[in-house]
């Protein structure tokens, strides 16, 4: 990781966190930081200068996961053992052959089987942190005082400057949070419908949603979710089924929609076995098995390669369009023939 602290510190960097736990049950876990050097982790430099390239079986499997630095990272890494754990997707960089992808998300793994077909490839979601799970509201019936939640970070202009205003005047309580909150499952459990809308956020930024896990942790409280479908979002959020889509044609149809869900939010709730059976796929339980699956693959990966096996590497785009243009002359020259047949 770049750091663990300050201008570091976002959801990617608490998901890193949970993976070193789950990987803890396995595994030998060491946290790197690569730009901000801190006391109580290594910093990459100093490994590396001590540490010769190596990817055989004795030697650490090196997990990167900052998009923005991965290249860098893995130029630095040249030599070893080492997996891309990948949230968002659209950063435009190539992978080296051989080089694994730990996808969090079908929307990311699709972006890499397309980008890099011949790399191995492996799906491991993130995973809800137990409190969603323990302390979530979703069978309370006690009266919530929060109408609509909000969370300002990653939220839309429209969201913010026209709906939030429009909901207001319709006499609805609306929470908008933008600071930081002690218990954010008690603030979750204390609201009715929960508004999420990253769609722009990411768009302006040129990357995806990674994985989406605010969406997931308001419907294990209990609250009546209204999303963007954007990236991974669409991974889990079925509109109408698990949650519903927030900005679905008009504002009055939003106004409308929501108000309702206010009022009777049990009739807008996903139903009970289809809610927890996405909780229980989120759980910590059921992603470590996949990361336990995972690690097994990796580690037979960099064994045959570090047996002298050459890994697959992708066709380039240049030689598709080389092969199209060979084929378009082949059936140009074989419709000439046919036609110069028809003459005789």
């Amino acid at each position: 990781m770049p750091g663990t602290t300050g201008r570091f510190r976002c959801g990617g960097l608490l998901v890193e966190l949970q993976t070193a736990r789950l990987l803890e049950r396995w595994a030998r876990v060491q946290l790197v930081t690569y730009r901000q050097r801190e006391s109580d982790h290594p910093f990459l430099p100093d490994l590396l200068r001590l540490e010769p390239p190596a990817c055989g079986p004795d030697d650490p499997l090196w997990i990167v996961s900052w998009g923005f630095d991965v290249p860098q990272l893995l130029r630095r890494l040249r030599g070893r053992a080492t997996a891309y754990h990948a949230h968002s997707s659209g950063y435009g960089f190539d992978l080296p052959a051989g080089v694994p992808v730990l996808a969090v998300s079908r929307n990311t793994l699709g972006y890499w089987g397309d980008r890099a077909p011949r790399n191995p490839l492996y799906l491991v979601p993130n995973a809800l942190e137990p409190m969603w799970l323990e302390r979530g509201g979703r069978s309370a019936v006690a009266a919530r005082p929060i109408d609509v939640l909000v969370q300002q970070r990653k939220s839309s202009s429209y969201v913010l400057d026209t709906l939030v205003p429009a909901l207001r005047a319709r006499g609805l309580r609306v929470e908008v949070q933008s600071g930081w909150v002690d218990d954010l499952v008690d603030l979750f459990n204390s609201a009715k419908v929960y508004l999420y809308d990253s769609a722009p956020y990411w768009c302006g930024r040129g990357v995806s949603e990674g994985f989406g896990l605010p969406p997931i942790e308001a419907l294990a409280c209990g609250c009546v979710v209204f999303s963007s479908l954007n990236h991974a979002l669409a991974d889990n959020l079925e509109p109408g089924v698990l949650a519903h889509q927030l900005g679905a044609g008009t504002l009055a149809a939003d106004l409308d929609r929501i108000s309702a869900a206010v009022r009777e939010p049990q009739a807008w709730r996903p139903q009970p076995e289809a809610l927890e059976s996405l909780l229980q796929a989120c759980s910590e339980q059921a992603l470590a098995q996949c990361w336990s699956e995972a690690l097994a693959q990796l580690n037979g990966h960099w064994d045959r390669i570090a047996a002298g096996e050459p890994p697959l590497a992708a066709s380039s785009p240049a030689s598709f369009g080389l092969r199209r243009l060979r084929q378009g002359l082949a059936n140009r020259m074989a419709g000439l023939a046919l036609a110069w047949q028809l003459r005789q």
